[in-house]
Parts: C-alpha cells; sequence; structure tokens
C-alpha cells in the first residue's frame, strides 16, 4: 500500500516535473516577422462615409513559410482615430520573403472633420500616425506579433502643384 502510494506520489511529480519544460518547447529566438503600412488608397470619400484600401507588406526573415492567419489594427492620426478593425485572411509568405496584402476598410470622419481641419490648415507641418494591433501568424498554434509603427505624413506631398 505505502509502496503504490510512494509510486503515485512520484509519478505525479516527474508529470510536473516534466511539464514545466514545455512552455520552453513553444519558445524560440526566431526573428519577429514585420509588418508596414505602405500605402492608403482613397476608393471612395463621400460626406457620411469614406472607403479606402490599406495596402500592407509582411517580411518574412525567417528560414521557413510564415502563415498569416489574420490582422487586427488601429490607425492614429494625431489624436484622432481613424479606424479600427480586423482582417481574417490567411496566406503564406515565404522564407527570407516578403508578401503584400490589402485591407479594404470604411469609416465616417464627419464626426472629427472639425480636428482634421485644423492639422490639415498648415499643409506643410507634418502629422504624427500610429498604426498599432496584432498579427496571428502559425498553421496549427497561433501565435500573435504585435504591431506598433510610428511615422509622419506632410499633407503638402499629397496635395498636387497647381492647388496650392
Amino acid at each position: 500500500m505505502i509502496t503504490r502510494r510512494l509510486a503515485l506520489y512520484l509519478s505525479i511529480l516527474f508529470l510536473i516535473l516534466g511539464l514545466s519544460g514545455c512552455a520552453s518547447w513553444f519558445s524560440d529566438d526566431r526573428p519577429e516577422p514585420q509588418v508596414h503600412l505602405v500605402r492608403v488608397e482613397v476608393v471612395q470619400a463621400k460626406l457620411m462615409q469614406q472607403r479606402f484600401l490599406l495596402h500592407f507588406r509582411v517580411d518574412n526573415p525567417d528560414d521557413s513559410d510564415l502563415t498569416v492567419r489574420g490582422l487586427e489594427y488601429r490607425i492614429h492620426l494625431g489624436t484622432i482615430l481613424l479606424t479600427e478593425g480586423e482582417h481574417e485572411h490567411w496566406f503564406t509568405v515565404g522564407p527570407k520573403r516578403s508578401a503584400y496584402f490589402k485591407v479594404p476598410i470604411r469609416t465616417n470622419l464627419w464626426p472629427k472633420v472639425r480636428e482634421l481641419v485644423k492639422m490639415l490648415k498648415k499643409s506643410d507641418q507634418p502629422i504624427p500616425y500610429r498604426l498599432e494591433g496584432e498579427m496571428e501568424t502559425g498553421l496549427f498554434i497561433a501565435h500573435y506579433v504585435h504591431l506598433k509603427r510610428n511615422g509622419v505624413i506632410i499633407p503638402a506631398d499629397f496635395i498636387p502643384e497647381q492647388n496650392r
């Protein structure tokens, strides 16, 4: 009876000790993929609704394929949240390669028009933007890559010369 109990305790102890190393099975020192917002294309601009196409590039620095499951994103212009959402689209990026994908979005900037006009008034002044989110990768086990990109845009760069 005592040997059975001892065997049970020892097997539970070995099980616990064996499972404590499982967390290290999934950690690796591989470089994280990079996501860049390459371009914002205006599809339609009406008073109450604007449609854009966000062009993203995913860089895979690893030696194996990268399966992308989807993207959750938030884009801020200055202090204004322009848009947020999710895009579920599976694709594979080859080793040491880049891939491009497009995300269609709809937004209503009408409630924020005053703030936008203030920012755009001085067309030569840079306006900060921020891209935040998570990209879900992995074929069987999900891995989340956190995104945070900051930059500036200069509105004058988007205005044709004759309209200035």
